[in-house]
C-alpha cells in the first residue's frame, strides 16, 4: 500500500469515528428532551428493563453472598472445634471409677448401655468419659455452672441430688491401707535407706578417682560405643515382639510377644531354650527377679509377666507353665517390674492404675490412681524408695513408696508417655513420648533439664546403662540383702555406670545417647518397621532389642 492509499484509508477511519460520536450525543440529547418532557406532564418514570441491568453488579452481589456463606461455615466449624477441644478438656479432668461394676451402673443411671458389642473394660471406661463430658458441655451451655470451677466440670457426672459414696471422686482422697501394706512401707524404707547409704558411699569413692582417669575411661566408652553393630537376629515369633530383657547373669535374654508366648534364648548365639505358655493374649511386660540365676532358691519365682489378658503370672525357669497367678487389674497389663528388694512387683494396666503386688503371699497390697488415662510404663528408683509411672496423659508421677504420696507430677511432653528409666544416680529420670523427644528431669531440681530430640517418630522405650556389682557383692545380696558394702566393684563399671542412654522408636532406628551432654553416639539401623522394646546387659556386652518385624536383635562392639 503506497503512501498515499494510507493516508487516504486514516482520514476515511476518522470521519467514521466523528460520526459515530455526533449520533450518539444525538441519541442521548433526545432521549433526555424525552424524560423531560414525560416529567413535565406527570407521567412516572418508566422502569429498566432487562437491557439497563447491570450485570456486573449482580455479579458482585452473588460473589459477596457466597463469601458470607463461606464465612459462616468456617466460623460453625471452628466453633464446633473449640467445642471439642472444651469437651476433652473437660474429659481429662474427669475422675472415672476403675472397678468396672461401677463403671456399668453409671452407665445405666445415665441412660446408656452398659456393654458394646467388642468392648471391653478399658473402652467402656473411656466411654463413660466420653459422656460425661458431653453433659458437663450441656450442662455449661445452659448455664447451670461456672466454666471455670474445675471441681464443677467433675459435678457433671453427677445428676441434681447429691453425690453417694459409690459415685465418682473428683477430689484427692485417701484410703486406709491394710496391716499388710504398713509392713511393706516399713520394710521397702529400711531396703531403701541401706541401699541409698551405699549408693552415696560410692559416690563419694568416684569423685577421688583422679579426672584423668575418668576422662580416658569416658573416651574408651565413647570409641566403643561408636563400634557398635549387629551381632546377631533371629526370628522370635509368628507375631510382634513387644518386650526383651536381659537376666541378671546376662547369659539369656527372656522375650514377650503378641502370641502370648515368652521365650528364653542364650547369649550371645540367640538359640532357644524353653518356651513358656500361660498367657492368651499380648505380653506388655517381662521382669527377671533381682537375684534370678544368681543363686534364687526355688521357692521364689524367676520371673513375672502381664498381658492384655489382664492377667500377671509368676514363672521358674525350670518349667513351662506358670507356678501362680495374680489377679486385679480390669483391663490390659502393659508393664511390670520388681522392686529391688524382690519381694514385691508392681504392674501399670490401661484400667488407669498401678498396683503393689506381695509376691510370698500373692495378695494385691496398694491400688493407686493418679493418671487421667491408661497408664502405660512403671519403674522402680535404683534405691526402691521411689517408683516413676507414666501414661497416655502425657504426665509422669512420681510416688514415695515408704509414705504412698505423690511426690512430683512431672510436665513438659505434649503426647503420651511410653517409656521411663531411672538413672543409676538416682535423682534422674528419662521419659520417652510420643512427641518425638526424651526429657530428663532431674529430682533435685524438680524440672526438667534436657531435652533431647531422638527420633523421627513414637519412642517406645527407654533404657539407662546400670553397671552390675562386683561378683562378692552380688554373693552378699544374694545372700542377705546386705548391699551396704559393695566397694569392691569394679571402677571401670562404676565410672560407666549411667553413663549412656538407650533409647527405640517407631522409625527403626536404636539410639544410644551419652550422658550429661546427651549427644548422639550410635544410631543401630537393623529392624524392618518399628522397634517395640530395647535393653542393655549388665555387664554392658550387648544391647538388645525387639520390633514389629517379630525378630529380636544383638547389638555388641566390634570386638566380641
Amino acid at each position: 500500500m503506497s503512501q498515499r492509499d494510507r493516508s487516504r484509508a486514516d482520514t476515511y477511519e476518522q470521519d467514521i469515528v466523528a460520526y459515530a460520536k455526533r449520533k450518539r450525543d444525538e441519541e442521548e440529547d433526545e432521549a433526555r428532551g424525552e424524560q423531560e418532557q414525560q416529567l413535565a406532564k406527570g407521567v412516572p418514570k418508566a422502569r429498566p428493563g432487562i437491557q439497563d441491568i447491570d450485570l456486573d453488579l449482580i455479579d458482585e452481589v452473588i460473589d459477596d453472598s457466597e463469601d458470607r456463606a463461606l464465612t459462616d461455615e468456617v466460623l460453625a466449624k471452628r466453633r464446633q472445634a473449640m467445642a471439642e477441644f472444651e469437651r476433652k478438656k473437660i474429659a481429662r479432668s474427669i475422675a472415672t471409677p476403675t472397678d468396672d461394676k461401677l463403671v456399668k451402673e453409671q452407665l445405666r443411671k445415665h441412660n446408656h448401655p452398659i456393654c458394646l458389642f467388642g468392648e471391653d473394660a478399658g473402652d467402656r471406661r473411656n466411654r463413660l468419659r466420653y459422656i460425661l463430658s458431653k453433659l458437663a458441655m450441656e450442662q455449661r451451655a445452659s448455664g447451670g455452672r461456672d466454666a471455670g470451677d474445675d471441681q464443677a466440670e467433675g459435678m457433671a457426672m453427677e445428676d441434681d441430688d447429691a453425690m453417694d459414696e459409690d459415685e465418682v471422686q473428683t477430689e484427692e482422697f485417701y484410703t486406709e491401707g491394710t496391716d499388710e501394706l504398713l509392713l511393706a512401707r516399713r520394710d521397702i524404707a529400711v531396703f531403701s535407706l541401706a541401699r541409698a547409704r551405699a549408693r552415696t558411699e560410692r559416690q563419694r569413692e568416684d569423685c577421688k578417682v583422679d579426672l584423668v582417669d575418668v576422662r580416658k575411661r569416658r573416651q574408651d566408652l565413647v570409641k566403643r560405643l561408636d563400634s557398635y553393630s549387629n551381632y546377631g537376629s533371629q526370628v522370635g515369633d509368628t507375631r510382634p515382639i513387644s518386650r526383651v530383657l536381659f537376666s541378671p547373669d546376662c547369659q539369656s535374654v527372656l522375650t514377650g510377644s503378641w502370641s502370648g508366648a515368652i521365650k528364653l534364648w542364650d547369649v550371645p548365639h540367640c538359640r532357644p531354650i524353653r518356651t513358656f505358655c500361660g498367657h492368651t493374649d499380648r505380653v506388655g511386660g517381662i521382669s527377671f527377679h533381682p537375684r534370678a540365676t544368681l543363686g534364687l532358691g526355688d521357692e521364689t519365682a524367676d520371673f513375672a509377666s502381664g498381658a492384655a489378658d489382664t492377667l500377671i503370672h509368676l514363672w521358674s525357669l525350670n518349667k513351662e507353665r506358670p507356678i501362680a497367678k495374680l489377679q486385679g487389674h480390669q483391663s490390659r497389663v502393659v508393664h511390670v517390674q520388681h522392686h529391688p528388694n524382690g519381694a514385691y512387683l508392681g504392674s501399670a494396666s490401661y484400667d488407669g492404675s498401678w498396683r503393689l503386688w506381695d509376691i510370698a503371699s500373692q495378695k494385691e497390697l496398694l491400688l493407686q490412681e493418679g493418671h487421667s488415662r491408661e497408664i502405660f510404663a512403671l519403674r522402680f528408683q535404683c534405691d526402691g524408695a521411689l517408683v516413676a509411672t507414666g501414661g497416655l496423659d502425657g504426665i509422669c508421677r512420681v510416688w514415695d513408696m515408704r509414705s504412698g504420696r505423690s511426690l512430683v507430677t512431672i510436665e513438659g511432653h505434649a503426647k503420651e508417655i511410653f517409656g521411663i528409666d531411672w538413672s543409676p544416680n538416682g535423682h534422674q529420670v528419662a521419659t520417652g513420648s510420643a512427641d518425638n523427644t526424651v526429657r530428663i528431669f532431674d529430682m533435685r531440681k524438680l524440672g526438667s533439664v534436657y531435652q533431647i530430640p531422638a527420633h523421627k517418630s513414637l519412642i517406645t522405650d527407654v533404657r539407662f546403662f546400670h553397671a552390675s556389682l562386683s561378683p562378692s557383692a552380688k554373693r552378699d545380696e544374694a545372700r542377705d540383702m546386705d548391699i551396704s558394702d559393695d566397694s569392691e566393684a569394679p571402677c571401670s563399671d562404676r565410672l560407666c555406670d549411667g553413663q549412656y542412654l538407650v533409647s527405640a522408636s517407631n522409625d527403626g532406628l536404636v539410639n544410644v545417647w551419652s550422658a550429661g551432654d546427651w549427644k548422639l553416639q550410635k544410631s543401630l539401623a537393623g529392624h524392618v518397621g518399628k522397634v517395640m522394646s530395647v535393653d542393655i546387659a549388665s555387664n554392658g556386652s550387648y544391647i538388645a532389642s525387639s520390633g514389629y518385624d517379630r525378630t529380636f536383635k544383638l547389638w555388641g562392639p566390634e570386638e566380641f
